[in-house]
C-alpha cells in the first residue's frame, strides 16, 4: 500500500492585488523524499514555502502537511515542519543558547540543557553557546538557524536557498544531515535559483515557471548539463 504524501499541494493559487504569483500549482512529496524546486527570482518559490509554513494563506487551492490543512489547521502544521528561510532570523542581542531556548519556547518544546547543547554541537557551535549572536559571522548565523530543526526534529523541512552563506565544511555537514533526515522518513522541499548542492540532495527536480510546476522529473538520471538545459527550456522560456 502506497502511503499518502507528507506534503500535498493541489491547484494552489496566490495573488497579491492584481499580481498572480502562483497559478494552479500541484506538488506531492512523500516520506523519505527531497524535491528541489528551481525557478528564477520572482517565480514564486518563497511564496510556495510561505504557504506550506502557514505564513501566508492561499488565494485558492489547498496545501496539506502530514494530512493537516495549512490554512485551516496552522498550529498542527507548525508542529510538523522546520523552516529555514533565506534570512537566518536570529536574535542578535541573545546568545546562541538563548536563541535556541527562545525558539523552543515558541514551538512549545521543553528541551533539556543537554539537548540544547547537543543541537549546537551538531552544527559545531557548542563553543560559541554563550556568545552574543551579533558577534557571529554570516555562516555562523546560518548554522544557528539550522540548529532549530536539529532540536525540534520535524517530519518536514522547508528550506529556502539552504546552502547560501555556508562555508564548505558547513555545506558538507548540511548535505549529510539532509541525507540522514530523508533516510529517517522525513520529507524535504528546497527552493533555489541556482544549481548547487541542492541537486545532490534532491530525488526530484521541479521547475517552477508561470506560477505552476512546468516540469517534475527524477534527479537520478539527469546530468548537470541536463538540468541546465531543462531549466532553460521551461523556466527561461516562461519569463
Amino acid at each position: 500500500m502506497v502511503s499518502e504524501p507528507l506534503i500535498r499541494v493541489t491547484g494552489l493559487r496566490k495573488t497579491f492585488g492584481n499580481h498572480r504569483v502562483l497559478d494552479g500549482l500541484d506538488l506531492d512529496v512523500r516520506a523519505g523524499e527531497a524535491v528541489a524546486v528551481l525557478g528564477a527570482n520572482g517565480a514564486g518559490k518563497t511564496t510556495l514555502l510561505k504557504v506550506l509554513a502557514t505564513l501566508t494563506r492561499p488565494t485558492r487551492g489547498t496545501a496539506t502537511v502530514a494530512g493537516h490543512d495549512c490554512a485551516k489547521d496552522p498550529e498542527l502544521v507548525r508542529r510538523e515542519i522546520g523552516l529555514v528561510a533565506h534570512s537566518p532570523y536570529v536574535y542578535e542581542d541573545l546568545t546562541a543558547a538563548e536563541n535556541l531556548t527562545f525558539w523552543a519556547t515558541l514551538a512549545g518544546l521543553r528541551p533539556s540543557a543537554a539537548e540544547r547543547t547537543g543541537a549546537l554541537a551538531t552544527v559545531e557551535l557548542e563553543r560559541a553557546a554563550g556568545e552574543r549572536v551579533r558577534t557571529f559571522s554570516a555562516g555562523m548565523k546560518r548554522r544557528l538557524s539550522l540548529a532549530r530543526f536539529v532540536l525540534a526534529r520535524p517530519r518536514v523541512l522547508l528550506l529556502d536557498e539552504p546552502f547560501t552563506g555556508l562555508d564548505q565544511r558547513a555545506k558538507k555537514w548540511l548535505e549529510e544531515h539532509l541525507a540522514s533526515f530523508k533516510a529517517g522518513g522525513g520529507a524535504i522541499v528546497m527552493t533555489s535559483h541556482s544549481f548547487g548542492r541542492e541537486l545532490a540532495v534532491a530525488d526530484r527536480i521541479a521547475i517552477l515557471a508561470g506560477g505552476a510546476i512546468a516540469l517534475d522529473t527524477p534527479r537520478g538520471a539527469l546530468s548537470a548539463a541536463d538540468v541546465h538545459r531543462l531549466y532553460a527550456l521551461h523556466a527561461e522560456d516562461a519569463s
